[in-house]
């Protein structure tokens, strides 16, 4: 969690100088915060966007038991039909290909802010993230995609605590993540460069927190895409009624593909929270030189 905070701090050093929010600090009626408000895509800089390797758990602090489920899974899970148009969650959805537009909900009396809402392009996701101290929901609570959402300013940080998510990826190579996971994640705006910062933890599945960022860009609504529809069809045919694709213990083909592939030892490509810190660099040369 120090490393994980310290991160956090270090981003928000880089873009909130005084200058550079200067130009935004009437727009919100001597409120905290700054305008997130219009429309916003990702700028690629990171493994954020694409599909990454069959095991390629590299810098992610699963646990074995997350670890086993991803080398079972198998890329034709998604011609499934129930699986087609599966949404994925709000941890993982942010960093995928969208169109994002936010905007603010104010009260109509007091122009007082009470939430700022979320348009997510990708499966037409709305999220809705609660500026009013309002409690989140019991742990009983019916869970969804994007899970229930309080924010608070925290100087021209906005912070926002999401709950009550749905089982889904934590990465698309069947990386999981279980209802249990919680999402802490910073939106600090740049001018026309939005930073998301993002922090899933997972008893079920990870031994420390995951960090990832995104950047977004401002751009015009005008010539974007913002439905997605889609409709599950048979892609496979002839395949057994309830079969799910996957591969047993032991028994994945594609196991050490990406290890090979850039000449690493497999062991580092397996995940876990040792292959976050540099220090693993060292036992990557010792396991390099057992192989020769």
């Amino acid at each position: 969690m120090r490393h994980t905070s310290l991160l956090i701090l270090i981003f928000a050093g880089l873009v909130q100088s005084p200058g550079a929010m200067a130009q935004f600090s009437g727009s919100f009626n001597a409120q905290p915060g700054i305008d997130l408000s219009g429309a916003w895509s990702p700028a690629p800089h990171e493994e954020s966007i694409g599909n990454p390797a069959i095991a390629d758990f590299l810098g992610v602090p699963i646990n074995k038991g997350a670890r086993a489920l991803g080398l079972a899974w198998s890329p034709s899970r998604v011609t499934v039909p129930e699986h087609q148009c599966q949404v994925h969650v709000a941890p993982y959805i942010m960093g995928g290909p969208l169109n994002l537009r936010i905007w603010e909900e104010r009260q109509s009396q007091s122009q007082k802010l009470e939430d700022i809402r979320m348009y997510i392009s990708t499966y037409e996701q709305n999220r809705t993230i609660w500026m009013d101290d309002r409690p989140h929901p019991p742990e009983a609570a019916a869970h969804t995609w994007m899970g229930f959402s309080t924010g608070k300013w925290e100087g021209n940080t906005l912070t926002v605590y999401t709950t009550h998510l749905k089982a889904g990826y934590l990465r698309r190579n069947g990386l999981p993540e279980s209802d249990q996971a919680t999402l802490t994640e910073h939106f600090m705006r740049h001018g026309d460069y939005l930073l998301h910062v993002s922090e899933v933890t997972d008893p079920a599945t990870l031994t420390e927190p995951f960090v990832r960022t995104q950047i977004f860009r401002r751009i015009s609504e005008e010539g974007q895409n913002w439905l997605y529809p889609c409709e599950s069809v048979v892609e496979i045919a002839n395949q057994p009624r309830g079969a799910v694709p996957n591969y047993l213990p032991d028994e994945n083909p594609f196991i050490a593909e990406f290890a090979a592939k850039y000449g690493i030892p497999l062991a580092a490509t397996l995940g876990g929270a040792e292959t976050m810190y540099p220090e693993f660099q060292r036992k990557m040369k010792e396991l390099a030189a057992l192989r020769k």
